[in-house]
Order: structure tokens, then sequence, then C-alpha cells
């Protein structure tokens, strides 16, 4: 059973795959996305969608998202489309000169959600591919560059403390406190444990004075997210976790620590 909510919060799985240039993901959704590499791209040539919003173009068929509006469909409810596949590109022009061989290829990304070929695109200067079967429910990422990810990780992580640990003021009013971007070559010491598949669990997450402890398991390769779940659930009882992302309070640094 699909649960969108609570779960897809505070628990991120991550699959590291170096070699082709993708990351399979559960817990970080479109929005956490867009917000952190808002930067990093222009239009977005929607595969899957249910987007109202978008531009229809003759020559592919397919209907784009140009950066003006790349708002209105962050703040869509993305999940509710099923599948949600895109591709950015940098300039209109270029869609009316795409070769029927990319168009094919693009097609059978979104259909699949796998590749022919590397997916970047000299003609569309793509630097993501983005899959998804219930935005945040399984996500899969093609990087260009897979600093892109690192960068991506190290602002969605923190946000992802920033709702779920609310603290009062003394005058009881609720805020979010701003935990610092995770730096890149913090993030790389995970390397080894996201090419095996790992889930970082911060509704275990454990807090003193001092510092916050979000723990990692290892729990191997999956694409079936029910599957991973029971594993997680199974894992976590049994043993403890192989590493620890942690913050301390005072210094506002951020550290890995393999148990």
């Amino acid at each position: 059973m699909k649960k969108k909510n609570q779960d897809i919060r505070d628990l991120v799985y991550i699959l590291l795959n170096e070699q082709e240039q993708y990351v399979m993901t559960y817990g970080i959704e479109f929005a956490e996305f867009a917000q952190s590499l808002s930067d990093s791209f222009n239009h977005l040539l929607l595969l899957k969608h249910n987007f109202d919003h978008g531009e229809f173009h003759v020559h592919t068929m397919l209907d784009f998202v140009t950066k003006e509006k790349l708002s209105k469909l962050v703040n869509d409810d993305v999940y509710s489309y099923g599948d949600f596949c895109w591709i950015d590109f940098e300039e209109v022009e270029a869609l009316n000169e795409l070769p029927g061989q990319v168009l094919a290829e693009l097609l059978y990304l979104g259909h699949t959600k796998d590749h022919l070929r590397q997916p970047f695109y000299n003609i569309l200067s793509n630097r993501f591919v983005y899959l998804a079967h219930d935005d945040g429910w399984l996500n899969k990422t093609y990087y260009r560059d897979m600093q892109n990810f690192y960068n991506m990780l190290g602002d969605c992580l923190p946000g992802k403390l920033e709702q779920i640990k609310i603290e009062k003021t003394l005058l009881g009013f609720k805020r979010k406190k701003t935990y610092p971007l995770i730096p890149r070559e913090i993030l790389k010491d995970l390397r080894p444990f996201m090419k095996e598949g790992i889930v970082l669990s911060f509704k275990d997450m454990v807090q003193n004075r001092t510092r916050i402890e979000v723990p990692i398991w290892v729990i191997g390769d999956f694409v079936n997210m029910d599957n991973m779940m029971d594993e997680y659930e199974e894992t976590s009882k049994k043993r403890k976790c192989e590493a620890k992302l942690v913050i301390d309070k005072k210094t506002r640094e951020w550290r890995i620590y393999s148990s």
C-alpha cells in the first residue's frame, strides 16, 4: 500500500549508479528537487504528466513548460499524475530540430523509465532526466554532472529536519529551525554505502542537547519500494545502523560517523 505523506517525509532511500549516471530515490519529491536545483535548468519537456498549463509543441507532439511557468508545475500535485517524467532543455527552437531517433529515445524513456543510450543530448543541452512513478515514491533521476546530485541532497536533507523537527518558542508559537547545507565532501563519504542502497531514517533520529543523529542503514538494491520498506522495517529492528548523519548544534557542522 502506497502512503504519500508521513513515510515519504521521514524516510529517504538512495541507490547510486555512477556508471550509468542515475540515482534511484524514495522520499525526495519534485518540489524539493526543483527548489534545490532551480538555477541549473531552464525549460522542461514533459514526457509523461497531467499538468494542465503546459504548451503544446507541434513537432514533438509533447507539452513543455517554460522556465517562467515552472513555479506552477512545482506547486501542482504532481504525485497525483501517476507517471511524471521530463527532460530539461535550453532553447525552445531546439525542439523544432529534434531528430526522430532522439524523439524515439525520449518516448522510450518516458514509457519504460530506462534508457537506450545515455540520455544526454547536445541538441537539448539537458542536465537531467527525471522519471517518477507517484512522485516521491519511486524516482529515477539522471545527472549529466553528478555534483548536482550531491548539491540537491545537501539542500534536501536539512529541509527534512525543518519539516519534521518543529520547536516552540517561549511564547508558544511554532517555528522551524533552519539547518545549514550539507557540504558535498561530507555526503561523498556515503558513496560506498549509496552504491549498495541506503535508508536515512528521520523518524528514528536521536537528539540531545548538543547534536542530532540521523541513522543510516544499508539495505540493498531495490526498484520495488514496497519491498524496500519491508526490508528497512526488518533490518532496522535486527541490527544497528551502518552510519549516522550528525549535526553539531553548537558549531552547526555536519559529520558522517560510521558505526
